[in-house]
This record gives C-alpha cells, structure tokens and sequence, in this order.
C-alpha cells in the first residue's frame, strides 16, 4: 500500500492510500436559496442548534456595484432561508464566525473607494451592527488598521483575534483584541520560519485554547497558545484555506488550490482534511470532485464548518456555491 509520510511536529504521520481514496459523505450541491443566483463564497460558519451562516459576494465576486444586496445569510439545517442583511456594508465578504453569544463576525478583505472595506464587522443574530474594527476603506499595518484581514475568531473569554493579510506578500501577521476591541498585541511577518506566514487565511481553536492558523501560501498550519507562542506546524493538512474544530476536537482543513503548478504547492490532493486536533493523524478526504493536477484556479471548498449532526459545509469561491456534505446511511 502506497503512503505518505510526512513530518510535521516533530512526529512522522502516516496517512494510507485508502484514507484519501474512500470517505463516508454524499454531496448536496447548492445548498440554500437566496432568491437570486449566488455569487463567490468563503464565508460558512454554524451555530449550536444547527443553523448555518453564510456571507456571500452579491452574485458575482464583489459586492461593489451591489449595494442594494443583502450579502449576510441565515440558514435553517434544510437550507431554507431564515434571515439576511448585509446590503451596502461589506465590499469583499471573506470570512465569518459566530461567537459564544450568537453575535455574527464578517471580515471584509477588500477595500473601495467609497470608504469601505478593511475592516472586522460585529453584527447581532438579528443583523444590527455593533463593533468594527479597523479603519473604513484604509489598507495599512497599525495597530487599528487591518489590510485585507482574511479571518475572525473570538475565544471563550471574550478576545478577538484575527488574520490579516489576503495574499503572500501581505501584514501576514495575527492581530489579538480584547473583547472591547482594544489592541493588545500582534505577531508575525512575512517569511517561511515558526512564527512567520504568507497568507495567513484561516482560524480555528480547539477545546485547550490552541490557536490554529492556516498558514495558506506556506501549505501549513501553525499552532500556537492565545500570547503568540508558537507550538507546533503541521503540514498533512494540504494548503488550508479553511479551518474548522468540532465539538469533539476534529479538525476539518479545506484545500481549495492544491495544485502541481504554482510555487511552492507540493501537490496535495484538493479537497476537505479531516482529523485529530489533539494527535493530528488525517482520518478522512474528501476530494474535490473537479480534481485536476494543473488547474492553477480556485474549485472544491475554501470555507468550511459542521454543524451539531456532522454534517459538512463547504463554501465554494469558484463554483459560487455551499455544498452540504451528509453521511451515507
């Protein structure tokens, strides 16, 4: 039997032919309607009773032009439509979190030229908006500004944390918040060594308190406690542009761009990594069913989330749509 051996965190890991040729899940495409065509999505998160969020792009990849759309979207588990706001607030919708209290976190990882853009919104449940960080429409590094910020995430105890830097040769850095949204530190800059990234795109924690961080353009994740500290890098989960834990510390790491072209892309597999937040053995893959060695564009999932039931979301920028992933019975 072919494997593959990989070094990351200083452990070798092991992962069979047979867990990337077979996965227990069937595809439901074109999960949700909004009423109109939908436009690109990375943006998919779910909250304890099963709902499913989702922020889209207007039905194209931008919202410019499109003030007049909602973009932030509800979702009961059948994917009928529960609610959606958004409209005229957010240029570029990337990535998404639902807090400890229901509260819904939008990036925005693009600017215009209307003042908007850069920038981290806070929204209630019901759609008001009640914090943005960042400085509207200004791309900069200070310690209130953000340029292209890719994720949000919200710890237990209320702190802010987000990655900043869509692209390589961006902040490339982590920026740490309390929950008033005061700054309290950042780390990291461009480059390929511990503590460093290149398009840090994606985040997640697990039930200690580990911060994971896909480290996109560096086809890693690196792990580190909540001061910056770094902990470990693990490399078997393809090249992260989505990151999801469970309840029970699964961790699910979508690769949207693997591929044999681009530099330095060792050609995994493009598809959904499913495995152990704790040890970090990849159990599970569900392939891209697009999968093609030389496509250098964006297919397969590059959000994802799973809600209470295990069932897989998956946020697709190119095909412009969410795929729900259910067991096979």
């Amino acid at each position: 039997m072919k494997v593959k051996r990989i070094l990351a965190g200083g452990a070798l890991l092991v992962i069979t032919a047979s867990v990337v040729a077979s996965h227990p899940f069937s595809a439901q495409k074109g999960f949700g309607d909004i009423g109109r065509d939908w436009g690109s999505t990375s943006a998919v998160y779910t909250t304890p009773e099963g709902n499913v969020w989702v922020a889209e792009r207007c039905g194209e990849n931008t919202c410019i032009g499109h003030e007049d759309l909602d973009n932030i979207f509800l979702f009961d588990p059948e994917g009928n439509l529960l609610r959606s706001f958004g409209a005229g607030l957010i240029v570029w919708p990337h990535g998404i979190h639902v807090d400890y209290d229901g509260n819904v976190w939008v990036t925005d990882a693009r600017g215009d030229d209307n003042g908007r853009g850069h920038q981290v919104h806070k929204f209630s449940a019901e759609g008001e908006l009640l914090m943005s960080l960042g400085k509207a429409g200004v791309a900069g590094d200070g310690n209130d500004e953000f340029n292209q910020p890719s994720d949000v995430l919200v710890a237990p105890d209320g702190s802010i944390f987000v990655v900043d830097g869509h692209g390589s040769d961006g902040n490339n850095r982590v920026v740490k918040f309390n929950a008033d949204g005061e700054f309290l530190m950042t780390w990291g800059s461009t480059g390929r060594e511990y503590g460093e990234f290149r398009d840090p795109h994606a985040l997640a924690m697990d039930s200690t308190g580990r911060l994971f961080v896909g480290d996109r353009a560096n086809n890693r994740i690196q792990i580190f406690d909540q001061d910056g500290n770094h902990l470990e890098t693990w490399s078997q989960f393809g090249r992260p542009s989505g990151l999801f834990i469970d309840q029970n510390d699964i961790l699910y790491a979508a690769d949207s761009e693997s591929n044999t072209t681009w530099g330095m892309n060792r050609g995994y597999l493009r598809g959904i990594y499913i495995g152990s937040a704790f040890d970090g053995f990849v159990t599970m893959h569900i392939p891209d069913p697009n999968q093609d060695p030389d496509n250098a564009s964006t297919t397969a999932a590059e959000g994802v989330a799973v809600d209470k039931d295990g069932n897989i979301y998956g946020a697709e920028v190119g095909p412009r749509q969410v795929v729900k992933y259910t067991r096979r019975r």
